[in-house]
Order: structure tokens, then C-alpha cells, then sequence
């Protein structure tokens, strides 16, 4: 190789797609122009060179999508005037075809939220789109989504703008290059073994696309996706095609349609999609084209036809099959690996990888330079997914319905994945089926959303329709919600993060990384966030201390592999701090409502008064056969108990539970997700990755309360300046309408006095309330303070309508915390 390479780089990136070089020329822009590029073979020879190169905004669902998106979309327009070379981008429109009453309701609830965002959007009738795009067959159709500024790009063209850009900042790009193995010291990623040498660097961006499985596996990394197969097909010339016909997708029919040389480019997105090389992409895998398999596809495309009839009388140029990579949860793998500090990926872009290019470049760039992303990227971490989520066979049974998740079903309202199921069982499982309990998988835990009795006197299972409105199940939901405010609820709460952190110096540790302190007494519950050097909030969880040098962290489900991680990193050489996940050891049983305290004292024969343990007090009883800790928190914002069951004793403490329960002649209701979420809205508890998130300090979000300033801890300077600087501009706040019949969901946007403020987050129906309640981001210039929110008149729309509110920095339900402290 004549060319000579650094032997060290600020930043080394793995992969000469359009996602590696999106990232170099993010990074440079950011002031880091010693970043060196390593492609293996030719740049975009992956999967980039043969992307349909569509540039449309449909299903961009959450802040961050459509941040990303309006970033690509304006990256790809701009780029000529900054490098001479063309992007290709096209705004020739976009058309998103509803056949079903709940896709276009989908659809107009994605127009108001993507308006708030600042995009163009319209709803346009049957007549309209045919108006647009002759080519289509209307019958079925009741409406489309028409995005004027969405429209088209050539992927090749996208990423060789972007080198050029890259290069013109002063990065090195290599082809030929490939990446034998990553060098790890100390848990720290120390830089690449190639065959024209070693080249280090304390920054490696693993952009690899479909490899990156398999690079990240030699280091024990876990990179969760597969390459699938995925086609489309291009035909001969056609009459009534030009260049500026729009792009169209109708998601019923899992396909797309956009001109490509005069013709009509055909995209399949089926839902029985195939994988490829499962076991490990060959290193040689250039330009790769696979052999179509047209038994299989030629249903869909016969089914695909019937709306773009043309296609049966267009002479077919190509059927092409390339590889594709998709992840389990159908999210991109964006930002730092937890078990390499300064690796990170930027892979598994689910067949967007032209359409996000651009914008996940950025945000991952604004990750590496400064510490924290522009925007939120909780949902995109790969420390949020699941050990078992990167197993092959896992990956396998999951990913079958990759394509069409994407494509039609994510977006449905009470849409589950119903393959690669069971991956990890509660040990009450059986138990929870007995009573009837409906399951939906979390974090692969198979979890009961609601349960229904009569089910177990052999009544049918409700019906589950991807539908808006009441469901025939609304009212078991309801009666978990006031069987828990009236009386007594039984929840499972397993699928909750759990760590023992011991040694000399945990509690030093513990107080570096929290906002609260946690030097409290032995057998004190303590409620922290963890934060980043901006104050943005990376961690919400609870510390029990069970022990002088001894504690207990239970984190959500997605905060399971980042904490570990997090602890290590800040854990300082001479000190000696220890973690131990301990997830799988404990059941947790959460034992919620007026009547808790009472029964639980008569079956443990325990002194449960408040004087004896007050709220967020810990304890040790006895129940059943077995000895176990119980802590007075809370999540539901009643009087309540949760139960930390070793797992082998979880049958026998249960049965045992159940039944001193029901000898008191109190009914043990058993509660699902559902009325955990409806129970924790109506009392403002939040919710990490839904409700708060690494964009948010604990002072916007209302949890001043649990920030302790009078100590060092990381993000406090950030948080001291923002409480100096007097009224907040942006806060966290409840929500509640004034009409009993909608239903909030989430990212359904807020107005004061007409005008857009901000948008709901997380939203369910409050049963004690009588309305739907929420949490929603309010931002204003001003500042957001309770005389402002008392005095503007809210309104919140959902679909094409909107709904007098009322919004609050407090609770609805027990503001005071009353019955809590109980």
C-alpha cells in the first residue's frame, strides 16, 4: 500500500458507508479534523451502494426522528454549495396512503405532532393522490399524508458529497483497509490492528453496517442485528413517469414506489422477511447482489400490484435482493458501547440508512466531542438492549418480521411482537397465566399488561385490535387502577434493574455519580438521578443502604447494562467499589394501596407504622418460608410496599402473600402495565426513556427536590448556574383534559392561547381523575412558572382536533404526598 498511515488519530471510524462518513464529516465540523476513516474494501460497497435513497419522513414518531431527518434532508441540500458534489436530493414530495380508519388516524396525529416539529404536512383525499401519482390504483384509499419537502437522493452520490466534505476539514479516508481487531486496555478502547499496521486512538466509531456484529463479537461486544434480505424491483421505461412524480408508500401493501430512469424503482418491506448469512457476512461481501427468491416474494408482489397496477404491464428491468441489517427492537445502535469506554456504534439503521445519514452522523459526533447529544437518544443507546437480544437464534425468530415493523406495523396503536417470545420468564409466570394475565414483552421479559379473571372460569381472552379508542379490556385496566386506590393491588416488578454496590469506597462513589446524597443511615431508601457534565439526566433509580458498605440500586429495564458501567468508569483506580448485577436473583413483588400496610403487617407479624418505618424505609421480614427485604416506596402514589423475593423462594412467598391476603377477607387484585402507567400519571411519577431523558436536567423535570447541591457530584455545576439563573424555561408538567372521553398516548402537542408550547410525552386515562392524564414539556422563553401555567388557556390536540387542559407543576392526584407518608 503506497499510501501512509497514521500510526494514532483523535477518532478512528470502521466503515466507508454513508453512515461512517457522515460521522467523520460531523465530527470534523465539530472541531475534530485528525479523524481517520477505514474502509475495507471500496467506499459504499456494504449496503449503501444499492439504498433506494428515499428521503421521506413517514413514521419519524418522537423528537429525535424528525430532528434527524429535517438534519439529512437539509445536509443533503446544501451539501453542493460546500464540496461541488451533488447529493442528488430531489424534492420531488412524499405520499403516505392510508386504506385502514386507524392508519389515517395514525397518519393525523403524525401531522400535528411533525407541524410542532416544524415539518410540512397535509392530508389529502383519494382524488388528490391520484392527481399526483396516476399511476395508482385509489379504490380502498381514504386519505394520504402529502410531504411537499420529502423527496429523493442517490445514496452513492450522498456519501461521496460527504467525503469530500470530510476530506476538505482535513480527514483521512482509506479504502482497502480492514479492520482485523480492536484494541481494548483496561476496559478502554486504545485504537485498531489492521494489515498496514496498528493505528491508535482513544475513539473508535464502529460504522461497519451489517459486519458490525460480528467485529464487535471479537471483543465481547454485543452489536444486536442481522442482515436480511430485502428487494425491490426496477422496470424498463414506462409511459406517465417523469422525475418529479412523488415518492409514494403505502404501508398496508408493504411497498414503495419512486421514479428511477424514467421507470418506477419497487420496494418490498414483506413481513416474512429471510436472513442472510447468519452465522457471519463473508469479509470478501462487495457490491453484494443476492439471488431473488420469487417464490417467496411473488405473493407480495402480487398483493403490492394491485395498488400500482402498472407494475403488472411494466417490463421488469431488474428484480434486485441485497442485504440489509435490522435490529430486534427495530431502533438504530447509536452512541457508546458499555463494555468498551470510547467505542461506539453507529450501525443497524433498519434500511434508513440514507434517510438518517445524516442526522445520527451529527447527534453521535455531538456524543463524542461534548459528552451529550442535541438530542434525545435514550431509544438509540445500545446499552438499552438486553444480553439475550444479541444471541443469533434470538435474532433469527425476531427478525422475520424486521421489514414490515418498520414499515407498517410499529406505528399501530397496541401492537406487540409476537415472535422470538419468552426470552425471559418471571418466576411467577404460570402463576400470572392462571389468573388470566395478558402478556407483552418488555425488555424480553414477559410481562402481564392487564389480567383477565373470568379467564380462568373459561371465559375467552379479550380481543386485542391495533385500534384506537376503548378496548374491550379498558375496564379490567380500570379496575386494577381502583382496586390499588381503594384497597389493595398486587404488581410484578421483576423486570426492574437490581445491583448490589459493596466495598470501602461505594458510598464515595455512589455520592460522585448521584444528584442526591446517599450518606443516609442503613436501611434508608434513597430516590437519585445519575447526570452527565451538562446536567442532562443518563440514570433514574432508587439506592437502599443495606449495609455500611452496602447497597442496593434498582434502575429501569434499559439502565441494566449502562449501570454497571457507569459505576466502573467513575470508579477511581485507588478505589475500591464493587457491582454486582443482581436482576435475575430477586423477585420484586410491589404491594400497593390503603389496605398494604395492614395486611402486611398481620402476615409478617411486623411493626409497620410509619414511626417504626417511615417512607423510604427498609427492613427485613419474614413471609412464608422465607427472609426478605421490603422497602415503603412507591410508584402507583399510594401507601405501599415492594418485596425483594430471593428468586428460588418466589412460589412459596407468593402463595403465601396470596393467601394471608385473602384470610383477612381482602381481595387480591392483580395489576398489570397498564394500571401501573395510569397510576403513576395521575400521581406525576416519571418514567426514564419516556418521560425524561439525557436532554432534560433534574430541575426542568421537577426533581429539584432530590438534587442535593451542598455536595460535589457530575452535573452539578451545570445545575448550580441553571437554579442561579431564576425562572426555568423549560419544565416537565401534568396534564389533564377536561373532557372525559379521549385518550392521551403520548406526543400529542400542547398549545397555550393558541400558540404551540410543547408537546405530551407519556400520557394514559386516570380512572380516579375521570380524564386522561399526562406529562407533557412546556418551553418558554419567559419561563415556565405556575402563575403563566394558570393563567393561559392549554389545549391539546390529538388527530385533527384539540381539547381544552389543564396543566400544572403538580400533581393532580395527592400533590401533598398525603397518602404516600400515610
Amino acid at each position: 500500500m503506497s499510501l501512509s498511515l497514521p500510526t494514532h488519530a483523535q477518532a478512528i471510524v470502521i466503515g466507508g458507508g454513508v453512515i461512517g462518513t457522515s460521522t467523520a464529516y460531523h465530527l470534523a465540523a465539530q472541531g475534530w479534523t485528525d479523524v481517520l476513516v477505514l474502509e475495507r474494501d471500496k467506499l459504499t460497497s456494504g449496503t449503501t451502494w444499492h439504498a433506494a435513497g428515499l428521503i421521506a419522513s413517514a413514521g419519524m414518531f418522537s423528537e429525535t426522528l424528525s430532528w434527524a431527518f429535517r438534519h439529512s434532508r437539509d445536509l443533503y441540500t446544501r451539501l453542493e454549495a460546500e464540496t461541488g458534489v451533488s447529493t442528488g436530493f430531489r424534492a420531488c414530495g412524499h405520499l403516505h396512503v392510508a386504506t385502514t380508519p386507524t392508519r389515517r388516524e395514525v397518519q393525523r396525529r403524525e401531522i400535528a405532532f411533525m407541524r410542532l416539529m416544524g415539518h410540512e404536512k397535509h392530508e389529502v383525499s383519494p382524488a388528490e393522490v391520484k392527481a399526483m401519482f396516476p399511476l395508482i390504483e385509489t379504490d380502498g384509499v381514504l386519505s394520504a399524508v402529502w410531504s411537499p419537502t420529502d423527496g429523493r437522493a442517490n445514496p452513492v452520490d450522498v456519501t461521496m458529497a460527504l467525503v469530500a466534505g470530510a476530506r476538505k476539514r482535513g480527514v483521512q479516508i482509506v479504502e482497502g483497509c480492514p479492520v482485523t481487531d480492536i484494541l481494548v486496555e483496561r476496559g478502554r478502547v486504545r485504537g485498531v490492528v489492521t494489515p498496514q499496521g496498528t493505528m491508535r486512538s482513544d475513539v473508535v466509531v464502529l460504522a461497519a453496517g451489517m459486519w458490525s456484529r460480528q467485529i464487535g463479537a471479537r471483543i465481547g461486544v454485543s452489536v444486536p442485528l442481522q442482515a436480511m434480505e430485502h428487494y425491490y424491483l426496477l422496470t424498463e421505461p414506462m409511459d406517465g413517469v417523469h422525475r418529479d412524480l412523488p415518492v409514494v408508500e403505502d404501508p398496508e401493501s408493504y411497498a414503495y414506489v419512486r421514479e428511477e430512469g424514467g421507470g418506477l424503482l419497487f420496494g418490498l418491506f414483506e413481513p416474512d422477511a429471510a436472513p442472510w448469512m447468519p452465522k457471519a457476512i463473508p469479509d470478501d461481501a462487495s457490491f453484494s447482489t443476492l439471488q431473488p427468491d420469487w417464490e417467496r416474494m411473488a405473493p407480495h408482489l402480487e398483493h403490492a400490484f394491485r395498488r400500482f397496477p402498472a407494475m403488472e404491464r411494466a417490463g421488469i428491468k431488474t428484480f434486485f435482493c441485497g442485504p440489509e441489517s435490522f435490529t430486534p427492537d427495530g431502533k438504530f445502535l447509536v452512541g457508546e458501547t458499555p463494555e468498551v469506554q470510547g467505542l461506539y456504534l453507529a450501525t443497524g439503521l433498519n434500511s434508513l440508512g440514507i434517510l438518517m445519514g445524516g442526522g445520527v452522523g451529527a447527534l453521535l459526533a455531538e456524543e463524542i466531542v461534548h459528552g451529550n447529544a442535541g438530542q434525545d437518544i435514550t431509544a438509540l443507546l445500545p446499552s438499552r438492549m438486553a444480553a439475550h437480544e444479541g444471541v443469533r437464534h434470538y435474532l433469527l425468530d425476531r427478525l422475520s418480521d424486521a421489514l414490515s415493523y418498520g414499515f407498517t406495523t410499529s406505528t399501530l396503536p397496541n401492537f406487540k411482537h409476537k415472535r422470538a417470545r419468552g426470552a425471559r420468564r418471571l418466576p411467577l409466570h404460570d402463576r400470572y397465566a392462571a389468573k388470566g394475565a395478558y402478556f407483552v414483552s418488555l425488555s424480553g421479559w414477559e410481562m402481564p399488561y392487564w389480567f383477565a379473571p373470568a379467564v380462568a372460569d373459561g371465559a375467552p381472552m379479550p380481543k386485542v385490535a391495533y385500534e384506537f379508542g376503548r378496548q374491550d379490556w379498558f375496564h379490567l385496566s380500570a379496575a386494577e387502577h381502583r382496586a390499588t386506590r381503594e384497597s389493595l393491588g398486587l404488581f410484578d416488578k421483576t423486570f426492574m434493574g437490581k445491583f448490589i454496590v459493596q466495598g470501602r469506597d461505594a458510598e464515595t462513589v455512589l455520592n460522585r455519580v448521584s444528584a442526591n446524597n446517599v450518606s443516609v443511615p442503613v436501611g434508608t431508601n434513597v430516590y437519585t438521578q445519575w447526570l452527565n457534565p451538562q446536567g442532562g439526566i443518563l440514570s433514574d433509580l432508587t439506592i437502599t443502604r443495606t449495609g455500611e458498605e452496602e447497597f442496593l440500586l434498582v434502575t429501569g429495564d434499559v439502565l441494566q447494562r449502562i449501570t454497571p458501567s457507569w459505576l466502573g468508569r467513575h470508579t477511581r483506580p485507588d478505589e475500591f467499589c464493587a457491582v454486582t448485577d443482581v436482576t435475575s436473583a430477586y423477585t420484586i413483588l410491589s404491594l400497593q394501596g390503603p389496605r398494604s400496610r395492614e395486611v402486611l403487617a398481620a402476615i409478617t407479624g411486623a411493626n409497620l407504622s410509619t414511626e417504626a418505618l417511615p417512607f423510604r424505609g427498609s427492613t427485613m421480614v419474614e413471609i412464608g418460608y422465607a427472609r426478605l427485604r421490603i422497602v415503603r416506596v412507591t410508584y402507583m402514589g399510594e401507601l405501599g410496599y415492594e418485596l425483594y423475593i430471593p428468586t428460588e423462594q418466589s412460589l412459596n412467598v407468593y402463595d403465601a402473600l396470596v393467601a394471608g391476603i385473602e384470610a383477612q377477607g381482602v381481595d387480591c387484585v392483580h395489576c398489570g402495565l397498564m394500571a401501573l402507567d395510569s397510576l403513576r400519571l395521575e400521581k406525576g411519577y416519571r418514567d426514564y426513556g419516556v418521560d425524561i431523558d439525557n436532554t432534560d436536567t433534574p430541575l426542568e423535570m421537577g426533581l429539584g427536590f432530590v438534587v442535593d447541591l451542598s455536595k460535589e457530584f457530575i452535573g452539578r455545576e451545570r445545575l448550580a448556574a441553571q437554579k442561579a439563573a431564576g425562572a426555568l424555561t423549560k419544565r416537565l408538567v401534568a396534564v389533564k383534559l377536561h373532557d372525559p372521553e379521549p385518550l392521551l398516548r403520548g406526543l400529542e402537542p400542547l398549545f397555550a392561547d393558541g400558540r404551540p408550547v410543547g408537546y405530551v410525552r407519556a400520557g394514559a386515562y386516570g380512572h380516579t381523575l375521570g380524564a386522561s392524564v399526562g406529562l407533557a414539556v412546556v418551553e418558554r422563553d419567559e419561563g415556565v412558572t405556575a402563575d403563566y401555567l394558570g393563567s393561559a388557556a392549554f389545549e391539546v390536540e390529538i388527530g385533527d382536533r384539540r381539547f381544552a387542559a389543564t396543566v400544572s407543576l403538580s400533581p393532580f392526584y395527592d400533590p401533598g404526598s398525603e397518602r404516600v407518608r400515610a
